[in-house]
């Protein structure tokens, strides 16, 4: 992330901030609400624009006078935002006119000492707009664009983009995209500040404190990963407004963007049945998984608690004995660190090809042990079997009658292969095919 450029939006709360960082990536990616102070983390999206390419954060609406603990900590995030960027845009409402805050957030912007621009936005029509008033700020001209219909959108890039600091985005190798996914309040959050060892995400003792998908880029051994810290999924029947239903929609699709799941379950509640609807919905999304236990350190345990935790999850899912578990605290660190050498065996295990030779060897082993039986009268031969694809691998079995074959000899057939090559903490899928190239 280093050779990129960072871009900040700042302002006070409900003045489209996050209408406008979702007008400007071309996505829905951050909640747009008209409850002020939806969004309470930082937002990072990638953006390009005529060949340059920065990160797009999105950050909370700050509330200067305000000594509630969630405006207290959405300012610290704010000013950590300002921090790392090389561009802010102060955000202001046009239609609202100048506000006491806008002059105070001014004031935070010309301390931090880098360039920042003034956007007044809700300028729908900018000749029946009057947004002259924020000259008094002495920020010079506002960019007017309306984030609602995209008005002055393409303008506000050219300015971003003229003010970019010059930078060269090397190419390197590909990014890792981890989604932590789980029910709410199991510690997503602290898990993901502990491991950067930085407050990059708001935590608190309130349930669904993060409420959107935060994309949070981080390094390790030269890999670009991007963390994902997503809002936990409820039960549908507790989603009962409409900030919490998109959350759950963002949950889903953070899933569908993501390489690797880290599920994240509580150690003293152990795994409830909304944990393996996350799991499934993961797995059957072809995602690789890692399960992560966390606050451990409240677990009351023996030499084998960690044995017999894991040997229960399997009973009730029995594809998790395919996937890694990793017994952690977010609160006092403990294992933490190793979740990241545990995601890039993982990856490796998803990139993971046999060759056809070495698949074929293992079916005729198979075979030989057991053949699958006969079905509906007729005798089932499997001939050929091959690798098709990565991430998640997939084994094609090709024979006369696959739509005869047997679920349960389906299951031996994946068990063998698992056993001669692991892919360990992902799906494998293994397809039936017809002879001659036509699928059953």
């Amino acid at each position: 992330m280093s050779s990129i450029p960072v871009v900040a939006l700042v302002g006070r709360p409900n003045v489209g901030k996050s209408a406008l960082f979702n007008r400007l990536i071309g996505d829905d990616a951050a909640i747009v609400s008209e409850e002020a102070g939806t969004t309470r983390d930082r937002h990072f999206s990638r953006c390009e624009w005529q060949g340059r390419s920065f990160w797009l954060v999105d950050t909370g609406g700050l509330v200067e006078d305000s000594d509630l603990p969630m405006d207290v900590a959405i300012k610290r995030q704010v000013k950590q935002a300002i921090e790392e960027a090389d561009l802010m845009l102060l955000t202001v409402d046009a239609k609202a006119g100048l506000h006491p805050s806008d002059a105070r957030i001014v004031d935070m912007l010309r301390n931090s000492r880098k360039p920042w621009v003034l956007v007044a936005n809700k300028v729908d029509d900018p000749k029946s707009t009057d947004f002259f008033e924020f000259f008094n700020l002495g920020a010079g001209d506002p960019v007017p664009v309306s984030a609602a219909n995209g008005k002055g959108s393409g303008d506000l890039l050219d300015v971003i983009v003229d003010k970019l600091p010059e930078t060269a985005d090397e190419p390197g190798p590909e990014v890792l995209r981890v989604a932590v996914i789980g029910r709410p309040n199991v510690g997503k959050s602290s898990f993901i500040n502990r491991l950067l060892g930085e407050d990059r995400l708001v935590v608190s003792d309130v349930a669904g404190t993060t409420r959107d998908s935060i994309d949070t880029p981080f390094t390790y051994h030269q890999r670009p990963f991007i963390f994902v810290d997503t809002a936990g999924l409820r039960r549908q029947s507790r989603i009962d407004d409409g900030v919490e239903f998109y959350s759950s929609l963002r949950t889903r699709r953070a899933i569908e963007r993501s390489d690797i799941c880290i599920l994240m379950i509580d150690a003293v509640e152990g795994l409830h049945n909304q944990d393996l609807k996350i799991a499934t919905m993961a797995w059957e999304s072809g995602r690789g998984m890692i399960i992560v236990v966390n606050k451990w350190d409240l677990k009351e345990k023996d030499d084998k608690t960690a044995a017999k935790f894991e040997k229960e999850c399997v009973e009730k899912a029995p594809y998790l004995k395919w996937v890694p578990f990793l017994f952690t605290s977010a609160v006092t660190g403990q294992r933490v660190t190793k979740v990241l050498d545990l995601l890039l065996e993982v990856e490796a295990e998803r990139a993971k090809r046999i060759s056809t030779s070495e698949v074929n060897d293992a079916l005729q082993e198979l075979l030989a042990r057991r053949q699958p039986p006969q079905a509906a009268g007729h005798e089932v031969k499997l001939n050929f079997a091959t690798q098709v694809e990565t991430s998640p691998p997939a084994i094609v079995v090709i024979g006369n009658h696959p739509d005869l074959v047997q679920e349960h000899y389906i299951r031996y057939l994946h068990n063998g292969f698992r056993a001669k090559w692991g892919f360990t903490g992902n799906p494998l899928r293994v397809l039936m095919r017809q002879k001659g190239g036509r699928n059953e």
